[in-house]
């Protein structure tokens, strides 16, 4: 079922951002001209829904709870089963695909129809399906579905077209592959053993046909038992019976022998001319005791026994450890003459297979190298080298050891970084491995970074990552890269940033490091009495500290004993390090702790290489860097950034005495009575209130008092030392407020949008606003402006948009030596909910890209031809808007509201709801079929596309964005089932 949302009609004059037409603005050459109306906004919208489809791509990264394999070794692909009834099919460049059983029943085996485009699957449905390979998306062809017998085992012979299946009570099926049914002949376990046999041999474990004559089909039973079954006179050539259990058998490609792996860690040798008794029994693994027993050991899960032209035979096998050390990792043993070779996996082994150079088992097989299947991993194995070294695997397979935590996509980049990042990733090979190419799928990463490498080997009892985060200190959280200068940001779990340049060439180098005190106490904060006449920082450098650890003071740190604690959760290495091509660590940026209390994670992050400038914020306030002067430029509290602009009359209260901690961000209370007291006075106007219910949010509190309190005044009690760390906050931070007077009815309505508990709380809370988003751009900071210049747009958990004007320098000279002005210009915009994305469009909709710096490589040998200078590319947000006058547009999304305002006037001339039920988790503004859309997905499985309503535009309504039907998709249940 689909929904459509009403239009909103006639509010293009009432929009809360105010009049529409009347601020004037300037044009290029300065002649002030008016502000262009919503009719004089042309944007020819092109979308229509059938621009549009959901459907599947491409999965990558290792299968989950692996459980089968199976290799063609003439296509050279390879088949992953899972438990949840997935295959995934590995192959040469360009062939990567995923098959989903309907059923989700796991995996039991695999079995390619080599050379042939087809792959039979057991599940543990006890079914058996042929998916066809030879077309784009493969298929089940048929299905054939055992009711009373379970099944154990399969064997299809090469270039056969009978499949064996083995089944628990001992039975074996025989299967045509061509019409897959039953041909009708059993092999019964009663007619397989001896009659005089009372005992039932158990399921069947094993199944192979004979490499001397392929009408042999050798039986092998879990209780021990062998059985030569002659497919034609449908009669036993030979029956073997042994005290232990068999797991696996393997033939010698002559046919004459085979070997057998058992139960107590043995290998046992048999000649089809003696079966009464083995002619070679071995335990690897087993030591002889004192007494001259052997030693108990492990269970050997599976055996290849394999030939060789030009040196001894191979028998490769799993388990068969000694009992005698408790912990021991799982080994895969190569036996290759008198050497013995144990290799320790990292994860259990789910099964192995010997890559050949030849598909027929009557021939010599002559192995290259071993696939080994873990549970979390996937390691091939050199055979033609005495050491055994490992294949360096092209990308990482192993997800679960360390987990994916952020991504981020980018589109339309440059089209030579693709090629220079895959030479460079090319070159970190690690020494060790083996040099032939990657002998199953040639997959091959384009580059890997690893941030630990920034910072010391933390010690036992050092540092205290560990304190603030129980997981991984260098996960990563979040990232930004600019394609055209090659810049790249980290922001890691401990509250620290890495910025990374990239070069062709190795350097010595001496990581920067920056240490920003973001904490802000309530006694500290500014009134807006104090702030009112200069919003703005009349020293912006007055909060740039000095690079090497020198501490700047911030909103929290204005006391002497905050600095007894000015200590980062890492530390950088302080040392001259040789860093190889790549992307070489420049800057690290890292949040201290104060009074004991940790930093706030980072819940924002953009970088201009154009500007030279990086901004983060978190849930206390906003910093910005001079990342090549190394300075911080801007270091202020959430709070502080309104100035005497702030929508909010925040509530005052008392002094408190005492603390009482609760789960999460503890608040603090005053006695009962002063708190009842709180709770009787009735506010004049409406109040906001209750707990925050984002996935990646904690209960935060609210009502942070705006007046200057004393050194015995109350602080903020922060998260303490072990608890969980404070998540991005996705919803607005909870709150206490009172709304003036002079404000709409739909202001009211956005701040009660902003708590998604309809619980009652205490109005006597600590304001908590995070920042949430940052962008960097090419804008109006002040209505008055005449010609855009750089800004930073901010947004809040509280839906609140600010905007800061800065002042850079031109010239290169100029730049590198004179200080970047920065300061909040008391531009305030409101939407519903917590603000996700910005974005710019001119007033012909389409959308404006962001300056950046032309990469230019640093390390690079001086060339006289080519002077060491920037070079910057600006998109102007007026080059293409001759007939609609000068400005540009700033789309506005929040989690539950889409706005867009027209620069400098800083009218609201659009606004959308998107969502009254849920919310919306991300929204970007995208550009598709040469036009310009909204693109939301919300909490509820959600997913809409919002474009450009040019009719309604036309005729004065007030909604930019309207759902394109088809795209409006309730849930993915459809089609992503066990999503």
């Amino acid at each position: 079922m689909k929904k459509f949302r009403k239009v909103l009609d006639g509010l293009t004059t009432s929009s809360p951002g105010g009049t529409i037409g009347t601020p004037s603005c300037g044009s290029a050459a300065g002649t002030p001209t008016a502000a262009p109306t919503p009719k004089e906004i042309d944007v020819q919208e092109t979308l229509i829904s059938e621009n549009f489809q959901l459907c599947k791509t491409v999965r990558h990264g290792f299968p989950y709870q692996p459980t089968a394999l199976a290799f063609d070794p003439v296509q050279k692909i390879l088949a992953i089963g899972s438990r949840s009834g997935g295959v995934r099919i590995l192959g040469r460049p360009g062939v990567d695909c995923y098959c989903q059983h309907e059923s989700g029943a796991a995996v039991l085996q695999l079995q390619f129809l080599i050379n042939e485009g087809a792959l039979v699957t057991a599940c543990a449905d006890d079914t058996l399906h042929l998916w066809n390979l030879r077309q784009r998306r493969p298929a089940v062809l048929h299905s054939l579905k055992f009711n009373r017998e379970r099944i154990t085992f399969c064997h299809l012979p090469f270039q056969s077209k009978w499949l064996y299946v083995g089944t628990e009570r001992g039975n074996t099926h025989i299967v045509n592959i061509e019409s897959f049914i039953l041909s009708g002949y059993v092999i019964m376990w009663n007619k397989a053993i001896e009659l005089s046999t009372k005992t039932h041999p158990g399921p069947v474990v094993h199944l192979s046909d004979s490499p001397k004559d392929e009408g042999k089909l050798l039986v092998g039973f879990e209780s021990g038992t062998i059985v030569q079954w002659d497919l034609r006179a449908k009669k036993a050539d030979f029956r073997i019976y042994y005290d232990e259990a068999i797991h696996s058998v393997s033939w010698h490609h002559e046919g004459k022998t085979f070997m057998c792996s058992h139960s107590d860690g043995s290998l046992t040798l048999w000649n089809l001319r003696n079966t009464s008794k083995p002619f070679q029994v071995t335990f690897p693994h087993g030591k002889i005791q004192k007494d001259g027993r052997k030693e108990s050991c492990k269970p050997i899960l599976k055996v290849e026994y394999k030939t060789s032209r030009s040196s001894e035979p191979f028998v490769i096998f799993s388990g068969g450890l000694s009992y005698d050390k408790a912990g021991r990792r799982p080994t895969l043993t190569i036996m290759h003459g008198k050497a013995i070779t144990v290799l320790e996996m990292d994860h259990p082994i789910v099964e192995f297979m010997v890559l050949c150079e030849t598909p027929y088992n009557n021939e010599v097989q002559d192995p290259y190298a071993v696939v080994v299947l873990l549970e979390k991993d996937l390691i091939v194995v050199d055979l033609t080298q005495s050491n055994f070294p490992v294949f360096e695997n092209p990308y990482p397979m192993d997800v679960h050891e360390s987990p994916v935590t952020c991504t981020a996509y980018f589109a339309d980049c440059p089209p030579d970084i693709i090629p220079i990042l895959y030479s460079i990733g090319a070159k970190h090979k690690k020494t060790g491995y083996s040099q032939k190419e990657w002998p199953v799928i040639t997959l091959q990463m384009l580059y890997k970074l690893k941030t630990s490498k920034v910072f010391e080997k933390p010690k036992a009892g050092e540092g205290r990552a560990a304190e603030l985060v129980e997981e991984d200190p260098f996960a990563v959280q979040m990232v930004s890269w600019c394609p055209q200068s090659r810049i790249f940001c980290v922001v890691g779990i401990s509250a620290h940033i890495i910025l990374y340049r990239f070069s062709k060439y190795d350097a010595n180098t001496q990581i920067v490091s920056l240490e920003v005190r973001l904490q802000c106490d309530s006694e500290d904060i500014i009134t807006p009495s104090e702030n009112e006449n200069n919003p703005c920082f009349a020293e912006p450098g007055s909060h740039s500290p000095q690079p090497h650890h020198q501490h700047p003071l911030s909103p929290g740190s204005r006391t002497p004993e905050g600095a007894k604690d000015s200590i980062p959760c890492l530390k950088v290495k302080d040392r001259v390090v040789r860093v190889p091509p790549g992307y070489q660590s420049e800057l690290v940026i890292q949040l201290l702790w104060v009074d004991g209390e940790p930093p706030q994670q980072i819940t924002s992050l953009d970088i201009n290489s154009a500007y030279g400038l990086l901004a983060f914020g978190n849930l206390n306030g906003l910093a910005v860097v001079d990342y090549l002067q190394k300075t911080v430029l801007l270091c202020i509290s959430t709070l502080d950034l309104y100035g005497a602009t702030d929508p909010y009359q925040r509530l005052t209260r008392s002094p408190r005495r005492n603390r009482q901690s609760t789960s999460g961000l503890t608040e603090l209370t005053d006695n009962q009575q002063s708190t009842d007291m709180d709770r009787s006075k009735s506010p004049t106007s409406d109040h906001v209130n209750g707990h925050c219910t984002s996935p990646t949010s904690q209960p935060c509190s609210a009502g942070k008092p705006r007046i200057p309190m004393g050194p015995e005044g109350p602080r903020l009690t922060r998260r303490g030392p072990g608890r969980p760390p404070f998540r991005k906050a996705q919803s607005a931070a909870c709150m206490e407020i009172s709304l003036p007077v002079s404000h709409t009815e739909e202001s009211r309505e956005n701040s009660f949008s902003r708590s998604r508990s309809s619980s009652v709380s205490s109005i006597d809370r600590d304001t908590k606003e995070a920042v949430t988003t940052l962008q960097f751009g090419e804008s109006y900071g002040r209505k008055n402006d005449v010609l855009p210049g750089p800004c930073l747009w901010v947004g809040t958990s509280l839906g609140v948009v600010l905007l800061i004007p800065m002042s850079i320098p031109i010239d290169h000279e100029e730049r590198m030596e004179d200080s970047v002005t920065v300061g909040p210009s008391g531009a305030v915009q409101m939407l519903k909910g917590s603000v996700l994305r910005f974005a710019f469009l001119d007033c012909s909709g389409a959308l404006i890209q962001g300056p950046y710096e032309v990469w230019r490589d640093q390390n690079a040998p001086e060339d006289s031809d080519r002077p060491r200078r920037r070079k910057l590319v600006h998109f102007s947000p007026s080059s293409s808007q001759d007939a609609c006058g000068e400005g540009h547009l700033t789309v506005v999304c929040s989690e539950r509201q889409a706005k867009v305002f027209l620069m400098p006037s800083q009218s609201c001339l659009f606004v959308h709801n998107i969502t009254e039920s849920s919310f919306v988790l991300r929204a970007d503004v995208v550009s598709v079929c040469n036009s310009v859309c909204l693109a939301c997905f919300c909490a509820n499985g959600h997913v809409m596309m919002l474009r450009y309503d040019h009719s309604r535009v036309k005729s004065n309504r007030s909604t930019l964005f309207y759902f394109i039907p088809q795209i409006f998709i309730q849930g993915l249940e459809q089609h992503f089932p066990k999503l």
